[in-house]
């Protein structure tokens, strides 16, 4: 049985849409995303794959408040020394840091804002996805069920 809309139960004049069928908002058009190069794509996956480490990410956000050094890192963050060493060469491998040595210390910085974007933009999905999980299915919108594994 087709789904009738609001406005054609109320007898305005629009059209029927059946079950199933995707109808789009007057305000979107439907066309294809532009094609990237084959090589940005590559680029892009490895430096997703750079930031994919919780202790990564992690140090991108204390980077984008500012500039730190590796002992600065490891007070903020809890995580031994070597760990946060391999960490920020893994991030400056994939050209999200660069670091710049004064006397016996190296202080290192993020390369640009984009990077902190991807990662707070992440974070905060998360966060917002974590608050949709913990909320009772009676408190949730009806079609945010939660998925069990």
């Amino acid at each position: 049985m087709p789904a009738v809309s609001p406005d054609s139960a109320a007898g305005n004049a629009s059209p029927l849409v059946t079950a199933g069928e995707h109808v789009h908002a007057p305000e979107r058009e439907a066309r294809p995303a532009p094609q990237r190069d084959q090589q940005t794509l590559v680029e892009a996956g490895e430096l997703l794959r750079a930031l994919a480490a919780p202790v990564r990410i992690a140090l991108v956000l204390q980077l984008r408040t500012s500039e730190r050094c590796v002992h600065e890192l490891v007070d903020a963050l809890g995580v031994a020394q070597p760990l946060i060493s391999q960490h920020l060469r893994v991030l400056k491998s994939a050209g999200v840091v660069y670091g710049e040595r004064h006397g016996r210390e190296v202080v290192y910085r993020l390369v640009d804002e984009h990077l902190a974007h991807i990662v707070v933009d992440a974070v905060a999905h998360a966060e917002e996805s974590a608050g949709h999980r913990s909320r009772p299915a009676a408190d949730r919108p009806s079609g945010q069920e939660t998925e069990t594994a």
